[in-house]
């Protein structure tokens, strides 16, 4: 997408009560696709009882959509949901336009910013495992070249040259990761005797911002989704001789593909290795609580439900008139109000992870201690 293209953006809600997180959802949609590359114009929510197997909206406002698309010049039309490759192949096959799913326009985004040939790696293998039961999608053209009844025709055997060929490259990926993988295992083991703090969030939450505001570095960082995918670790000193090495993760987002979360994780394991996490969550967000779950879903997913967590509410500095959400805070009570801009609350946050490896370095010393009474 290096020229900007126009698109509009679809919602579907089959819950009234809903309103409010479906036009969140789709501002969030409209702040991907931006970022993907794309102008967005028009935006539809279309309220349904339930979803149509064939359109998923249905083939009358489908051809909404088409009257639409032409009113706005639209060149893409990017819906808010999965769709099933026949859901796509009938909205396409009406619209007449790219039809493009929230999941394609976070895998495009990963793709522009992978840097690390790790990452680039990750992005690939989530790619093709996503397309590899969509290839007759790609394949219109099937129709028109398959043989008859009970026969092949060149294009079926073109479709399954496709699936091997994406097939052996995904095994190949995987191979290359389990590669890597097993050099960033050396490097950890060199850490398990050091604090480790890891960072996870939302999508610019502010954990690079944090970061750089806690260790005194220089991360890259931007107020876009996505703007980091590669982990980076910092030593910080936290006072009283105390120090840690805290990494920042890659940010995770509501209804992030299944994919990417396999793909990335390896990377993932950064987190699992730590001995605290720091949840940063974005305070002037709408949504924050919402995020919050987010994330929680997604560390499930990784088996990091049950490790410490410390939440840390970002950018206090776009709180207007002080308000500090108490509502929010009072949910999440082991927490620090911090902002990377103004340095507000980050000697607080430094002091608390003192606290809290001086207390995890009297329990190992205890263990250690515990295990030599029992070898002598």
């Amino acid at each position: 997408m290096d020229n900007q293209k126009s698109a509009i953006l679809i919602g579907v809600n089959t819950d009234k009560r809903n309103d409010v997180d479906r036009e969140l959802s789709l501002e969030e949609l409209s702040l991907l696709a931006e970022t993907a590359g794309f102008i967005t114009g028009a935006k539809l929510i279309q309220h349904r009882e339930k979803i149509d197997a064939a359109w998923y909206v249905g083939e009358g406002k489908a051809r909404e959509i088409r009257h639409i698309v032409r009113e706005h010049s639209a060149e893409a039309v990017i819906f808010d949901f999965e769709l099933s490759p026949v859901q796509l192949r009938n909205l396409e096959r009406v619209i007449k336009r790219r039809v493009i799913t929230r999941t394609e326009i976070i895998l495009e985004i990963f793709e522009k910013r992978a840097r690390t040939k790790e990452a680039k790696l990750q992005v690939e293998l989530a790619t093709l495992v996503y397309s590899l039961p969509r290839l007759r999608h790609m394949w219109p053209h099937l129709n028109r070249i398959e043989g008859g009844i009970g026969m092949r025709g060149p294009g079926e055997k073109q479709l399954e040259m496709d699936r091997r060929r994406i097939s052996r490259r995904i095994t190949k990926i995987k191979r290359d990761l389990v590669s890597v993988g097993k050099h960033r295992m050396v490097i950890r083991k060199n850490r398990q005797y050091k604090n480790r703090v890891a960072l996870v969030g939302y999508t610019n939450a502010g954990k690079s911002s944090l970061l750089n505001a806690l260790s005194h570095s220089s991360l890259y960082t931007e107020s876009r989704l996505f703007a980091t995918l590669d982990p980076a670790t910092r030593e910080v000193w936290l006072g009283d001789g105390m120090k840690a090495l805290v990494t920042d993760t890659v940010g995770f987002i509501k209804r992030l593909p299944h994919t990417l979360i396999a793909s990335f994780r390896s990377t993932l394991e950064e987190v699992k290795e730590a001995d605290i996490l720091l949840h940063v969550v974005d305070i002037s967000s709408p949504d924050a609580a919402e995020r919050i779950k987010a994330v929680n879903d997604v560390l499930a997913q990784i088996s990091g439900e049950s490790m410490p967590v410390y939440y840390v509410f970002s950018k206090a500095d776009l709180l207007s008139g002080r308000d500090v959400k108490a509502s929010l805070l009072s949910r999440f009570r082991d927490n620090a109000v911090v902002s990377a801009k103004t340095g507000e609350g980050l000697d607080y946050l430094k002091h608390t992870l003192c606290l809290y490896f001086q207390e995890l370095s009297r329990k190992r010393y205890e263990v250690a201690f515990s295990r030599q009474e029992v070898y002598e």
